[in-house]
């Protein structure tokens, strides 16, 4: 039936569900049928689908097997492996097998959208069927239950057949334990039906478990009892084992007890490797797990491992328990930034969830903890990670009390992955509780020293940047500076990336040349300290080139981010983030440069490599849409600019507040495209809308404030309003030689557009001036720096100017 079913036709984007409930066999049909029609496909995937970062790693190792070059970051190969498919690269002919697939809305967009190949769910949720098809497995039929209990040990008479498949329930799991039993004992039906009622009658005046249950809880017990006299270190294996997840649990976990202690029959096996064999040797031969000897693994089904924790008293719970968390604890890498440590945290991911290690007072186990979180934003499943740390956070906050270290130390994990993800919200409430926490709770005399309220500190200003609130996050990190550098110097690693950090607050501030002194001085002890391969210093040697940019050595910036982005390639990879946002800077620095073709061909492939990443809609996503826009713009390609200008728009108002001057760059960059489109009623009313709230938020001479006002005044003359047009440009050519200096590109932009104005109105004398002062600028400025570098080549702002055309200036958000 299932193999008629999905020849019915695609099932790429309505896979079939195998549903039904615990113990009827829908994964050994789904490996059946597998196994039949493994000739029709041409590679054939199973994927453990319980948890979302199981799925990941899943396709991760996918990836790996398509021959696809990628890495080994969920966000990057989970897409590459879903294009690849639907494309049929290599292969036309696939088959994906998500297990234990519970939840339609999490698993579903793991789905490829196309292709000729096969999706095959099981799940114990019936909703699979409003999704595509779906196929109910119930029990055996009783014939199939008989031929099933005669495959293997002593002959059975068809009544004696048919009264145990009766006692069983004709349910596969507790009909293949019964089985498995008489194959090894060689017990008559008779007395097996007796040890099986008795259990089944244990069961029932004790904890009654649902009806379906009932038979393999008591075909489990007739073994388990038979086995804790034959073997009790095994039966201890066992009762361990209930407390990982129904997944393959590697054997090298069972090596990390070292000094402590469960129970002392466990404890000599897991210490003893001869011993260890000997108990997995028994569970083998009675079926109470599933061993794997080619990934040297156990795995037990979750009824199984049910069974098994309703057999144990209280204390032997929790001892259990504290004892896998101990192994689970031992197991951690301890480096969850390292790509080489992420298949071990893919497999402690599952065992961590089903263990409750979430609740455990062990500090290396709550150390695990985090390293999970962690590890799961490095391998980029950016949700999963907000997913796990909020449940850790609550869970600890009900445990341990929100004043507890490790609680404050998660909850600042937290809040950064909210800000990575876009929560801005959630991150200011959370950072905001985080430090009333800090300040009622820290001495006076360590108010200065803890490492932990620094962070706070800095995390709090990274909140009020995003916010949009950027004097507010350069005082704050200006705080956290001075305090760091009084209490562990400027040559301290904590000192210097609170530094790195205070440089960028300074950016948004506008305070270009503070940025740029800071973060040489930063770069220089680094570069001593920690050497230019470490990605420390790389970070703030791009800070220092975009600090070189928006104090005008557009040429100067040029020179220093192409190494930058050399190496970022060689030592993380054309697809890291930090390279790719390196390759969008560079681009903003080719335009400011005068090079519109080499600027194109970076903002592309960065735009191309943050949307297959994070989507469309993420901030780094959407910044280098931004940067696309206007050099497109730049290149000619109005319409193109103004769709990808209205993208950026609309994607920064889902993410920040109207006001952000985020959210007003974006207008002022796409007003400058709707004015040369011959649109420039509504490049007016965005620059002025935008000016209002960039003056009152951050001061009429802030940067910002000043490109659109620039900008605005160009859209006066597209108008025909010349005189306010000239008396805008007045106004803002005396802040920009405040803000900027007199030789500053933007400052010269706005004096060019003003010479232009002046002669509008028949101020022929003024302008003339002007122009002939503005000229000579612009040619030591900008031309001849550029000569030097491109041979000879003026730059294309000069030659408009010297073409009586205006200049146009945009706006490149900094990173927050």
């Amino acid at each position: 039936m299932l193999d008629q079913r999905l020849r019915e036709g695609t099932t790429t984007v309505l896979p079939e569900a195998i549903h039904g409930m615990g113990g009827v066999g829908k994964t050994q049909l789904a490996i059946e049928y597998a196994y039949r029609h493994q000739s029709e496909y041409d590679i054939v995937w199973w994927i453990p689908a319980e948890r979302p970062g199981q799925i990941g790693q899943a396709l991760v190792e996918l990836a790996q097997r398509l021959g696809l070059v990628t890495t080994t970051e969920a966000n990057i190969a989970g897409p590459a492996v879903r294009e690849a498919l639907r494309e049929g690269r290599p292969y036309s002919r696939w088959l994906l097998i998500f297990d234990n697939a519970d939840n339609p809305e999490q698993v579903r967009h793991y789905f490829p959208q196309g292709g000729n190949g096969t999706i095959l769910v099981t799940s114990r949720n019936r909703r699979w069927g409003q999704v595509g098809g779906s196929l109910e497995v119930d029990v055996f039929t009783r014939e199939e239950s008989k031929e099933l209990l005669r495959r293997s040990g002593p002959p059975l008479r068809d009544e004696e057949a048919d009264a145990l498949a009766e006692a069983l329930g004709d349910l596969p799991l507790a009909l293949e334990q019964a089985a498995a039993w008489r194959a090894e004992t060689g017990m008559p039906a008779s007395e097996y039906l007796r040890l099986f009622e008795n259990k089944r009658m244990e069961l029932l005046e004790v904890a009654p478990p649902p009806d379906y249950q009932l038979p393999v809880a008591a075909a489990w017990n007739v073994s388990l009892d038979h086995l804790e006299t034959r073997s009790p270190a095994a039966l201890r294996l066992l009762q361990l084992c209930s407390y990982f997840a129904p997944d393959p649990i590697s054997r090298s976990i069972f090596s990390g007890l070292g000094n402590s202690s469960i129970f002392p029959e466990l404890d000599a096996a897991l210490n003893d490797p001869m011993r260890l064999a000997r108990a997995i040797r028994e569970v083998n031969r009675y079926s109470l797990a599933r061993i794997d000897h080619r990934t040297n693994s156990i795995e037990m089904h979750r009824l199984v491992q049910l069974v098994l924790n309703n057999r144990m008293t209280p204390e032997e719970q929790s001892r259990m328990r504290h004892g896998a968390h101990t192994l689970l604890a031992a197991a951690d890498p301890k480096t969850p930034v390292s790509p080489a440590s992420w298949p071990r945290y893919a497999e402690l991911y599952s065992h961590v969830i089903a263990s409750d290690a979430m609740k455990s007072d062990q500090p290396w186990v709550r150390q695990l903890v985090r390293n999970i979180a962690e590890y799961l934003y490095f391998w980029g499943d950016h949700d999963v990670s907000v997913d796990f740390s909020e449940q850790a956070w609550q869970s600890w906050l009900a445990i341990f009390g929100e004043e507890d270290q490790q609680t404050l130390l998660m909850g600042q994990w937290l809040c950064y992955m909210y800000w990575v993800v876009g929560r801005f919200d959630d991150a200011a409430r959370l950072v905001a509780h985080l430090r009333e926490v800090y300040e009622r709770t820290a001495p006076a005399d360590q108010e200065d020293t803890r490492e932990d309220a620094l962070d706070a500190l800095q995390l709090e200003a990274a909140v009020r940047r995003v916010e949009g609130r950027f004097a507010t996050g350069a005082e704050l990190d200006r705080i956290a500076y001075e305090r760091a550098h009084r209490a562990f110097g400027e040559e301290d690693p904590t000192t210097l990336n609170i530094a790195h950090n205070f440089g960028v607050s300074l950016r948004h501030a506008g305070d270009f040349r503070q940025a740029l002194e800071l973060d040489r001085s930063t770069l220089a002890l680094k570069l001593r300290l920690l050497g230019r391969e470490d990605r420390r210093t790389l970070i703030t040697e791009n800070s220092v080139a975009t600090d070189v940019r928006e104090t005008g050595d557009y040429v100067g910036a040029r020179a220093l981010q192409e190494p930058i982005l050399a190496t970022c390639r060689d030592m993380f990879g054309h697809g890291n983030p930090t390279t790719i946002e390196t390759m969008r800077q560079l681009s903003e620095a080719c335009r400011k440069e005068g090079d519109h073709l080499r600027a194109l061909e970076l903002a592309t492939e960065a735009h191309a490599q943050f949307t297959r990443r994070y989507g469309d809609t993420h901030p780094q996503s959407l910044a280098a849409a931004l940067t696309l826009s206007v050099a497109l713009r730049q290149n000619g390609d109005l319409q193109a600019a103004r769709t990808r200008g209205l993208k950026a728009c609309e994607g920064y108002r889902q993410i920040y507040d109207q006001h952000h001057p985020h959210v007003l760059s974006a207008d002022v960059d796409l007003a400058v495209t709707l004015r040369l489109l011959g649109q420039p009623e509504e490049a007016r009313r965005l620059d002025e809308t935008a000016l209002a709230s960039l003056a009152d938020r951050l001061g009429a001479g802030h940067p910002l404030a000043l490109i659109c006002a620039i900008n605005l005044a160009s859209d006066l003359a597209a108008l025909g309003l010349h005189e306010e047009a000239r008396r805008r440009g007045e106004d803002t050519l005396a802040l920009c030689r405040s803000t900027f200096g007199e030789d500053h590109p933007t400052t010269l932009m706005c004096a060019a557009n003003l010479s232009v104005d002046l002669a509008s109105v028949g101020a022929e004398d003024q302008a003339a001036d002007l122009r002939r002062d503005t000229l000579d600028r612009m040619t030591r400025v900008l031309d001849a720096p550029r000569q030097e570098f491109e041979s000879g080549m003026g730059h294309p702002a000069t030659a408009q100017f010297r073409e009586g055309l205006r200049a146009n200036c945009d706006i490149d958000p900094l990173p927050l």
